[in-house]
């Protein structure tokens, strides 16, 4: 699941703007607890009020990581996704047999998926700019299940290209909506099934 962010962490592109400064410890900290809490709650009703009490913080403290409520729910799920691709990330470098990594990956993004409450999938999806993170998210995440598609075909026949594609395509859905309409599923359970599902189809037998 890689992030928007993450694609841009790296080697600066000319006309690119400046690296942003990183947290400090203290709002690193403060904004994983505002991660794990939104992930818990949702945030749609969430009062900046209560949010502080609960977080032993003052008020001030969450409006100097951003300046208003909308903009903090948008710092706050863009950290959840940074958050969850550092250890996508991690665990998939862990796994070095190639034809194990397409795998290990999606498992991994189902992992991370599987604290996030209804109510907090119910809130990205109302939320225009929250909703714009996760589909971004999910399309960059779609183009490195391809690369990995490539990389862990090990059965004659398979055409890498066609599996990448029909991948991104399942990634879509479930990013929609539309798996869990039509299966049930929630996002965690649809990557869990698209892992055994992709694994088995281009592994060798």
């Amino acid at each position: 699941m890689p992030s928007s962010a993450s694609q841009t962490s790296g080697r600066p592109r000319a006309g690119s703007a400046p690296a942003r400064t990183a947290p400090s410890p203290r709002t690193a900290a403060l904004l994983d607890a505002l991660v794990d809490l939104f992930l818990d709650e949702g945030f749609r009703d969430t009062n900046l009020n209560t949010v502080a009490a609960r977080l032993r913080c003052s008020k001030s403290t969450l409006y100097a990581i951003a300046p208003s409520k909308e903009q903090l729910i948008v710092t706050v799920v863009r950290a959840f996704f940074r958050r969850a691709t550092t250890r996508v990330e991690d665990r998939l470098a862990a796994t070095t047999r190639a034809e194990r990594r397409l795998g290990s990956y999606l498992l991994a993004i189902s992992d991370e998926l599987a604290p996030v409450s209804p109510a907090f999938f119910a809130d990205l999806d109302a939320f225009a700019p929250a909703r714009e993170i996760y589909t971004r998210n999910t399309a960059i995440a779609a183009g490195r299940v391809r690369e990995l598609v490539r990389e862990s075909s090990t059965r004659r026949g398979v055409d890498a290209t066609f599996v990448g594609a029909v991948a991104g395509q399942v990634m879509e859905a479930i990013n929609s909506g539309a798996i869990g309409e039509a299966t049930g599923l929630d996002d965690a359970r649809a990557y869990r099934a698209l892992a055994d599902l992709l694994t088995a189809g281009v592994s060798a037998r």
